[in-house]
Parts: structure tokens; sequence; C-alpha cells
């Protein structure tokens, strides 16, 4: 009866080992959204490469637009574009902040070829203001206030050409060359917002968001209990936070849906997929939390300033809204946000962003990452009081189940690596 039982449960060790193993390898000839995971390389002759090391070797350089020592915010630039340097040579966190430069990418980035300038669309971060600098730079419109905001948004009649309209020697110019440019968001804060503009107002009245996208996501993450809903949650769509999170955090399961959502994911797509920031060397990566400051820096550095005045700002828009992030992860499950955070991480890291410390006691995110040391691990204790009652060679082979320590440091590890780092230890409890 004894090898009985041990034959059982080295069988589900095993499955347990495989479910890990294949998580982590990739079996995948296509990316997230559909399309081919081909590496965008020219050579001087134009032809383009399907499979190289790295993207277009230009393109990891800066343009040679020059920077201006003597503007104060300079100093704020170099430190973010240092940051994210350290971070792209980090070898932990490459799954995480490298992708490949695909047509996906290229679809973001908008050109103004008569003031050399390329400006990567990273939605819910005031894009469309910037969209508006760029028609005005191309020649369509003398001023932003004269855009209509139909036109904003309307790429056949805009007068915005996409890099991806370009040819591979085209595009490897422009990158080498041009002025580059993006702006970025606190990653939670700009998940609410894109859930609230999407799902909740829809001001453009865009109405494939309620009756195709909100209702393929309740429908496989909608959990049957849950507690009574928030007000102001459900007001059109029927769409919850908590089930758009479980979506956003199922690394294996999401993909069909995103697929299906085609475009339409780039609202909530993380930084490093739109613009490739360590493939691509941006010369400037703006804060939308600081564009009071940003704003007049990108122009200047683009040699715009006097061409073209960025909108006005109202005060306290751009400010980050803690309370708002507290009060909408309040209902998110402790798992669910540390699956989301772990989709997120890379952005967060890139772009010097903290994990939140206080979304809720329920989050699991409240502890500082800056206060975490290695000194202080955290101690799991594995009882298996049940198991050693009922099967008796548990008591008289404890190292057989010391392999629970590896799995479960390694599962820890994986998928809570900036909270804190755990031991783990099995032993009989009394």
């Amino acid at each position: 009866m004894r090898h009985h039982w041990l034959l059982l449960g080295a069988c589900g060790w095993v499955l347990l080992i495989l479910m890990f193993v294949t998580k982590y390898i990739n079996f995948r000839a296509t990316d997230g959204y559909g399309e081919r995971v081909v590496s965008l390389n020219w050579s001087e002759s134009g032809t383009r490469s399907s499979r190289v090391k790295s993207t277009a070797r230009t393109a990891l350089q800066p343009s040679s637009a020059p920077s201006d020592p003597s503007s104060p915010w300079q100093a704020v630039v170099d430190q973010r574009n240092a940051r994210l340097s350290s971070v792209c040579a980090d070898p932990s966190l490459k799954n995480l902040t490298h992708v490949p430069v695909t047509k996906f990418v290229l679809d973001r980035i908008f050109v103004s070829d008569k003031r050399k300038i390329l400006f990567c669309q990273t939605p819910k971060v005031g894009n469309t203001q910037w969209k508006k600098v760029l028609i005005v730079l191309n020649g369509a419109f003398p001023s932003v206030e004269a855009i209509p905001e139909n036109i904003v948004h309307d790429h056949e009649k805009n007068g915005l050409p996409r890099l991806s309209s370009y040819s591979p020697t085209e595009v490897t110019e422009r990158l080498s060359s041009y002025f580059k440019f993006l702006i970025v968001r606190d990653p939670f804060e700009r998940l609410i917002s894109a859930f609230k503009d999407k799902f909740v107002l829809n001001p453009r009245f865009e109405p494939w968001y309620k009756h195709d996208i909100a209702p393929a996501i309740i429908r496989k993450y909608r959990r049957i209990h849950r507690e009574q809903e928030r007000e102001g949650e459900e007001r059109s769509t029927g769409l919850r936070f908590d089930d758009f999170v479980r979506y956003l955090g199922d690394g294996e399961g999401r993909g069909r849906l995103d697929r299906q959502f085609g475009a339409h994911i780039i609202h909530w797509v993380t930084f490093t997929e739109l613009c490739a920031p360590c493939q691509i060397r941006y010369d400037v990566i703006g804060h939308h939390e600081t564009l009071e400051q940003d704003a007049p820096h990108i122009l200047q550095r683009a040699l715009i300033r006097g061409l073209v005045a960025y909108p006005h700002i109202p005060p306290g828009i751009t400010k980050y809204n803690r309370t708002k992030v507290q009060r909408y992860f309040r209902g998110v499950g402790k798992r669910d946000v540390r699956r989301l955070y772990a989709r997120y991480r890379g952005d967060f890291e890139l772009f010097g962003y903290d994990p939140p410390t206080s979304c809720s006691t329920r989050t699991g995110l409240n502890t500082p990452r800056s206060r975490v040391t290695n000194s202080t691990p955290v101690t799991h204790v594995l009882c298996l009081h049940f198991m050693s009652r009922t099967l008796p060679f548990v008591s008289e082979n404890m190292g057989l189940f010391t392999i629970c320590s590896d799995i479960l440091r390694f599962f820890y590890n994986t998928f809570a690596p900036a909270q804190t780092d755990f031991n783990f230890e099995v032993r009989r409890c009394r």
C-alpha cells in the first residue's frame, strides 16, 4: 500500500513541476496580438532580416538632437534615462522589459518629417494633446485650438503618418536621426483611467467596448460569489474593475481575448509592449505627473518651442491621485493584484514608479520595496500534521517532502519578487 501512495505522490509532483515548466517556456510563434514575432532589422541595402539578436542597431542610439545642459529639467531627464538603461541591462528583468520591434510597435509611433520628430503613442497619458501638436507641425492646421476633436483620432484625415508606413530603410534612418519621445504614467492609475474612459463613461461613443469587449471579459473572469457591487463601477457596461484586473493579470488565458479585441487593447497594454523603450532609445521620457515641466522641455529639445504651444494644462489634472487608486483597488483580491503587478512590473521598474504601498489591506502590496532586504526573510512553515496522520510514510520519509520547499520558494520568488524573500521549511506540526 505504501508503494501505491509513493507512486501516486511521485506522479503528482511530476505533473506539478510540468505545469510550472510549461508556464515559463515560450513555445509561441506569434505575439500576444496575433501577429508573428519578427524583430525588425535592416541592412544597408534595405532588405529586411526576419531573425536577428536585436532590433536595428541604430535604434539603440539616441538621436542627434542636442540636449540643453542649461535647462534645469535636463538633470531629471538624464536621471530617468540612466535608470531606464540600468533596468534594460538587468538580465533578471529581460522578459519584462525587452520586446521585438514589430509592426505593432511601429504603428504606435507617429512621424513629423517636417520637424524630424517621432512620438510614441501611449494611451491614457494625454496623448491627444501631443497628437494635436504634431498635426500643427505637419501643416494641417494653424493651431491646436483649430483642430476639431473628431479629426485628432481619424488617422486618414489628421495628416499624421505612422512609422510602419515607411520602408525598412526609411524606418532605420528616422529611428537613428529623429528626435524621439514618449510620455508615461503610473501604471495602475493609467489602468483606472482606461477602465473609466472605455467601460464607464465612454465619451467618444465607442460601442464595441460595451457590446463586445466587456461581455467577453465578464463571461471569462467574473466570479459567481462576490461582494455587493460598488457604486459607480457598473453604470453602463456591467464590467467591474475587479473583472478587468483579473483579465489583465491572466498571463496565459488572456491571449485569445487580446487577439479577438485587436488594436483596442492599446489602451491597457504595457508601455514596454507599445514603445519598446529598451530597443528604441528615446531622447526624452516625460511623465504625466510632471507634464507641466516636461511639455516645455520637450518643445525646447525638439526645437519647436516658438512654432507651436502645448495646450493649457488644467491645475491638478496630472497629479497622482492616491485616494482614487486606493478606492478602486479596495475590492480587488491580493492574488489578483499580485498577478497584475507581475505583468506591469517592467513598467514600474523602467520608469521609476513605486508599487502601491497602501491600495488596501488586501492587496498584498503594502510593504515598500525600499524597506525590504535580503537580511529579513519571512519564514513560511508547511504543516504536515494532517498528512502525517493519514499517510504513515510521511513520518518516516520527511526528506521526500523537502521538494515542497524548493517548489514553493520558486513560486513565491517568481510571483512576488518585489515584496520580500521567502524561506520555507518542512516540518511535522506538534
